[in-house]
């Protein structure tokens, strides 16, 4: 994978990060006073600088639950994966354990909080800890009127202080990586000046990662999704932040829909998040994992394998109760492009709210189309481990391997 190159803008001096608790990078390793090297707390700081966010899912309300990350997985086994929006008080006041439940598969996956109160945002990335999470990230970027409301969100960008304050009470409070998700700025706060004040404030409470979305928010008159179209999108003050924050991992985010697109960017950032395009087109999946991640054993799946994969996760959760359509739902767009594709996601949406239903659905399903196509990424003839096309295992691979970038 290619780095990033830096663009003419001035850089700042690189930004200090506190000594005393601090779980970044740049302090994982220091002398203490015998001579001796201290090392973080665990091993998930320790591969703090080596975590890739080259690659990323976004998180999307009313999308990224579990069952839609877990069959994401099947399409791309290292691509970064990210929880819908989970507000702080929700998980202290609620059912922590049914929120926070996901898949071992899923991982690397990482818990967005959303909230403005350092000490509950505090109580509840512990509870991600504990859950399992390889990363805490906290929502800056959401422009909804109901999470104004709450005052948390892109309004927060307007409070920097307030955010380093949420970022040092997360850090304090557990071990893993804890990373902010903001906008390039809100209403007529969109100047380069105003972002990267906002970004050196939270770094120096010792956030080293941002995932940007190259849009300003606007708090009043916009719907979300409107908020994701009608802003223009500014990837230059992305590309520009980082050549003014080298020592930080800057992730662009906003409008990315292919792999030509995501190479471009490489060019200049350090990682992709993808959101929409993912969701809708997820063979997409399959080809950024073949494009920019896998390594030289892996082949990107066919449509019917990973849909076979599919079936003993679905049919696991529906002994656990769970409805057949709350996870079919995340799939209607696996053949999207492909002759038939919309008479499958027809048989698939109207079949799954049938009362009693179960995996017959998808097997079913599974006659509706010509399986002589090519693998999700798009290359004729790719094969299994198996030998033939589409009839190897595609579980997700160990995690003890680096990706190759």
């Amino acid at each position: 994978m290619q780095r990033s190159k830096a663009s003419s803008t001035t850089r700042r001096p690189p930004v200090s990060f506190p000594r005393t608790g601090s779980r970044g990078w740049r302090s994982i390793q220091r002398e203490r006073s015998d001579g001796q090297t201290a090392t973080a707390r665990n091993d998930d700081v320790n591969s703090l600088k080596t975590q890739d966010h080259s690659l990323c899912v976004a998180p999307m309300m009313d999308r990224t639950d579990r069952h839609c990350r877990y069959f994401m997985r099947l399409l791309a086994p290292d691509i970064r994966l990210y929880t819908e929006m989970l507000p702080a008080a929700a998980l202290i006041h609620g059912n922590a354990a049914r929120l926070l439940a996901f898949d071992p598969a899923e991982h690397p996956v990482a818990l967005q909080l959303g909230g403005a109160d350092a000490d509950e945002l505090a109580v509840a990335a512990r509870l991600g800890e504990t859950a399992g999470y390889d990363e805490i990230n906290l929502n800056i970027g959401c422009p909804s009127d109901r999470v104004q409301s709450g005052r948390f969100g892109a309004c927060l960008m307007a409070e920097p202080d307030r955010v380093a304050d949420c970022v040092a009470a997360m850090r304090d409070a557990v071990a893993l990586p804890v990373t902010v998700k903001c906008r390039i700025g809100i209403d007529a706060e969109d100047s380069f000046g105003f972002l990267s004040a906002f970004v050196e404030t939270v770094a120096r409470a010792g956030c080293t990662v941002f995932i940007v979305h190259a849009r300003k928010a606007i708090l009043s008159g916009l719907s979300p999704k409107q908020n994701r179209e009608v802003p223009p999108l500014r990837y230059d003050r992305v590309y520009r932040l980082k050549a003014a924050f080298p020592e930080l991992t800057i992730v662009i985010n906003g409008g990315i829909d292919g792999a030509r697109q995501v190479a471009g960017h490489l060019e200049h950032v350090d990682g992709v998040m993808l959101g929409r395009e993912a969701y809708n087109n997820p063979g997409l999946l399959g080809t950024l994992q073949e494009t920019f991640l896998a390594d030289g054993d892996w082949v990107a799946p066919s449509r019917e394998a990973v849909l076979r994969e599919f079936l003993p996760y679905v049919r696991a959760r529906l002994a656990e109760g769970c409805r057949l359509h709350h996870m079919t739902r995340h799939i209607l767009g696996l053949y999207s492009g492909q002759p038939g594709a919309r008479r499958w996601r027809r048989f698939i949406a109207e079949r799954s709210h049938e009362p009693g239903v179960g995996c017959d659905v998808l097997t079913d399903s599974l006659d509706l189309m010509d399986h002589t196509s090519s693998s999700v990424s798009g290359t004729s003839g790719a094969t299994s481990a198996g030998g033939s096309s589409g009839s190897g295992s595609i579980r997700p691979k160990s995690r003890g391997a680096t990706a190759a970038r």
